[in-house]
């Protein structure tokens, strides 16, 4: 543990100039929030540690199979479980690190990719929206059940990490094309069906955005992910064994199995037969309460209810005039979120494992919501104005 606290302190110190970059490039990044921000993660990384020392935890497979294994660092690589050994290796095998340090380094890595949803947020939208007297980007940065699911040494930190950047580089991926280019890697070697729902959103938003896009550039961007997926074809489609020539039937053989194999590890709601937008509902929302398993279930159904709680904000009859007019970084969500969720909840029959897995996809959820709060709110203010106009030019006249 003492190694894991030395380096607890030497990841703050490294966040230091990596905030002062940041800030650097956008001036209204808060480094005194971030700095909040990590210590509030690393007590996830605490409470989670705790949690795997009382219960199983992919976490304790992981190490042990880096630290035992005599296999040379480049010959354990491969595409999805195996990834997280391939990053681990170098730290817990080469350099020693503890269990407790590895878990801690998976959780800074967990904590990079709020930062990056942090910049994309508050990037993209113009007025401060508060709930509660609360900033509400602040709100959906400290949400605790996200905090817990990516601060261990396994793949949901690593691949919030990547889709965080993949997410702030496509503001403007010309000019972030490293860290767009990172980010699609670190998903596509953990989750590759992941990595096909992250570039069809961005494809399907960078042509359909409000944005003017010269046509040269669409061509390039349709033409990069119609290559990579030809690339990637084979491990993406291996993920699941589905065959090339049955892909659909296969997908739905594979969903069923998988939807059952997961049912039997505790928590399980048989979803086989539920209709799709139960299916969805489940997936985003529940446990609520009435099947919230134990005391952790109670909290997650306290926080899933605040989750469809800002999902009723887009029922108004504005979100459809929002959504036509809206860029193309809302359309790329939506549709991330969209076809991410339906695939996922296919396969999720297990509410602990859903939970985990929701974490990859409800912040472009909140982005849309966001963004249209902004537009609402952005609309309200202009009325204002006008109105004010209106009244000062008639008091013009009277004088």
């Amino acid at each position: 543990m003492l190694g894991a606290l030395i380096l607890l302190v030497v990841l703050y110190l490294v966040n230091q100039p990596i905030l002062r970059r940041f800030k650097k490039a956008h001036p209204y990044l808060s480094v005194s929030l971030m700095n909040k921000l990590y210590f509030f993660h690393v007590l996830f990384w605490l409470i989670y540690y705790l949690y795997a020392t009382f219960n199983a935890s992919d976490s304790k497979a992981y190490y042990e199979r880096t630290t035992e294994g005599d296999d040379s660092w480049l010959g354990i690589y491969q595409t999805g479980t195996k990834f997280i050994d391939f990053v681990a290796y170098p730290f817990t095998h080469s350099l020693g690190f503890s269990y407790e340090a590895s878990m801690l380094l998976f959780a800074w890595f967990g904590y990079l990719g709020f930062l990056y949803f942090y910049l994309f947020f508050k990037e993209n939208i113009k007025t401060k929206l508060k709930l509660w007297n609360i900033e509400i980007i602040t709100l959906l940065i400290f949400l605790p059940n996200m905090h817990f699911w990516t601060a261990s040494l396994g793949k949901g930190s690593l691949i919030f990490l990547g889709i965080g950047m993949f997410t702030y580089a496509m503001r403007i991926p010309q000019k972030r094309i490293l860290t767009l280019l990172a980010g699609a890697l670190i998903v596509f070697n953990i989750r590759p069906h992941m990595f096909l729902f992250l570039g069809f959103g961005a494809v399907l938003g960078y042509f359909t955005g409000k944005e003017k896009v010269p046509m040269y550039q669409k061509i390039l961007v349709y033409v990069a992910f119609i290559g990579a997926i030809a690339l990637f074809y084979d491990q993406i489609l291996a993920v699941a064994n589905i065959n090339e020539q049955e892909v659909f039937s296969s997908f739905d053989e594979f969903a069923t199995n998988r939807a059952a194999s997961l049912s039997e590890s505790g928590s399980g709601v048989d979803m086989n037969s539920y209709p799709l937008p139960l299916k969805l509902f489940t997936f985003w929302y529940r446990p609520l309460f009435i099947d919230a398993p134990g005391a952790l279930g109670l909290y997650i159904s306290l926080e899933n209810l605040f989750y469809l709680f800002l999902t009723l904000k887009l029922w108004d009859k504005d979100f459809f005039k929002f959504l036509k007019t809206s860029t193309s970084l809302v359309k790329m969500s939506l549709v991330i979120f969209l076809t991410s969720s339906v695939a996922l909840s296919f396969v999720m029959s297990n509410l602990g494992i859903a939970t985990r897995q929701k974490s990859m996809v409800m912040y472009f959820l909140f982005f849309v919501i966001i963004s249209f709060l902004d537009f609402k709110k952005r609309k309200l203010l202009f009325k204002r104005q006008k109105l004010i106009e209106q009244q000062q030019a008639l008091s013009m006249q009277q004088q």
